[in-house]
């Protein structure tokens, strides 16, 4: 057999053994059934309003319980537990029957609808809806709904807050469907958020300095890593080009200074950079730079010994053109 196959048959027998114990234990109040499938047999959970009704007396209405459901549905070993209901207003299954035999003990479909909703909102329940439907007041089959509160209708908010009971009322004019949903008190919705107040920080003395909080140091460490990276990331190439220069100067402090290479220990490291900047500096600096110094220098006293010598002989020529002509 397929295992899709042995999913269905599991499942249809499920729901013969939950019709079969509804119609057992319809007067104890069925609110639900639970099966597992354990090494040592099969655990049969059954929810009642009324556990005392399902046990009977010294367990013989249990005992012979668990014998026909062996018998009948081919279970290995049932084990049946009877848990008691917290709230049957709140359980679904057992609000449904409930609006049932109030139908078949003649109430008004309207009047019965509205009275469950309101038992079951009294309650704490989020959000109920009861749907009746069939030949309410002639011929014509029709539906009635009632609800208040919160209702989902799809979804996973639906699957795992919503919880849904069926039963049936059997009148002359035929048979009338009941639906009862309740939205469970304790659902949270996925749409709900819890704002939490910051608290309130104790007021320093008006002398005293204030404290800084551990919330306070840590932003400002935050913001202090953040400059940081904001100046490295403004310097960006500039140390690499700093730091190449440096380097070369290390080397030439470390340079030896003798002839053959050999580091002196009384030589002094400024006569050592002269040196290296005369023999390796380039020859144009130094064609250049006392070149102007010379040429600026030297012209300046020149033409003042010049002009003394022309003036004086010119002096002592005239004398003797007089003697001349005299």
């Amino acid at each position: 057999m397929a295992s899709e196959r042995k999913f269905v048959t599991e499942n249809i027998r499920r729901v013969l053994l939950k019709e079969y114990l509804m119609s057992r234990v319809g007067r104890a109040g069925f609110g639900g059934l639970d099966v597992q499938r354990t090494p040592m047999g099969t655990r049969v959970t059954l929810i009642c309003e009324r556990p005392g009704l399902v046990i009977g007396r010294r367990g013989e209405a249990i005992k012979s319980l668990t014998h026909a459901i062996e018998e009948n549905f081919n279970f290995n070993n049932p084990q049946i537990e009877v848990q008691e209901v917290d709230n049957p207003n709140l359980n679904a299954q057992i609000m449904a029957e409930k609006l049932a035999n109030a139908l078949e003990r003649g109430w008004h479909f309207r009047r019965a609808g509205h009275s469950t909703v309101r038992r079951i909102m009294d309650n704490g329940a989020r959000g109920c809806q009861v749907i009746i439907s069939g030949k309410l007041t002639g011929q014509r089959h029709r539906t009635e709904k009632f609800k208040e509160g919160h209702i989902k209708y799809c979804g996973e908010a639906k699957l795992n807050f919503m919880h849904q009971g069926f039963a049936a009322a059997k009148l002359k004019p035929g048979i009338i469907g009941v639906t009862v949903q309740i939205m469970d008190p304790n659902a949270r919705l996925p749409d709900e958020i819890d704002i939490i107040p910051p608290t309130a920080e104790p007021t320093p003395a008006p002398g005293a300095p204030a404290a800084p909080t551990a919330d306070g140091k840590a932003e400002e460490q935050k913001a202090a890593e953040a400059v940081k990276e904001l100046k490295r990331a403004a310097a960006g190439e500039a140390p690499e080009k700093q730091k190449k220069p440096r380097a070369k100067k290390k080397e030439d402090e470390a340079a030896p200074a003798g002839p053959q290479g050999a580091a002196v220990p009384g030589e002094e490291k400024k006569p050592v950079r002269k040196r290296k900047k005369k023999e390796t500096g380039p020859p144009a600096t130094e064609a250049i730079i006392p070149a102007p110094t010379q040429a600026m220098t030297s012209p300046e006293p020149k033409p003042l010994a010049e002009a003394a010598e022309k003036k004086e002989p010119e002096k002592k020529a005239e004398p003797a053109e007089e003697k001349k002509e005299a």
